[in-house]
């Protein structure tokens, strides 16, 4: 599971510890080692660790971390065409999900710079 800070209670990793998950959580700045009384807590403790040794930078690319939030930056730009879908026929949701993206995906093409190798 992949989350934010908000995410960094003791019920979360819980819940997650008790489904067979493993939590991808960032933890909070001010975060605290937890009483190792429960997996939840051992498992929350040993991501505090680890991003105190390595660096929260290192600590979200090794867990994968970045890339929810390049998945939920384009989530966003998905909701900016609205929020919901207007069709009821699945097949005319597809659609209207595919022309969202091609919309999506034009619009962002006119920023993205193009690299040629000059050797």
């Amino acid at each position: 599971m992949i989350d934010d800070g908000a995410f960094d209670t003791r019920r979360c990793h819980t819940a997650i510890v008790d489904l067979g998950g493993t939590a991808v959580i960032h933890i909070r700045r001010n975060g605290r080692l937890w009483k190792e009384g429960c997996p939840a807590a051992r498992a929350r403790n040993e991501i505090l660790r680890a991003t105190r040794r390595f660096g929260r930078a290192n600590w979200r690319h090794w867990s994968g971390y970045h890339v929810r939030s390049r998945i939920e930056a384009r989530m966003r730009c998905l909701k900016s065409f609205g929020e919901r879908i207007a069709s009821r026929d699945p097949d005319r949701q597809t659609a209207e999900v595919h022309i969202r993206v091609a919309l999506m995906n034009r619009f962002s093409a006119g920023g993205t710079a193009e690299f040629e190798r000059v050797a």
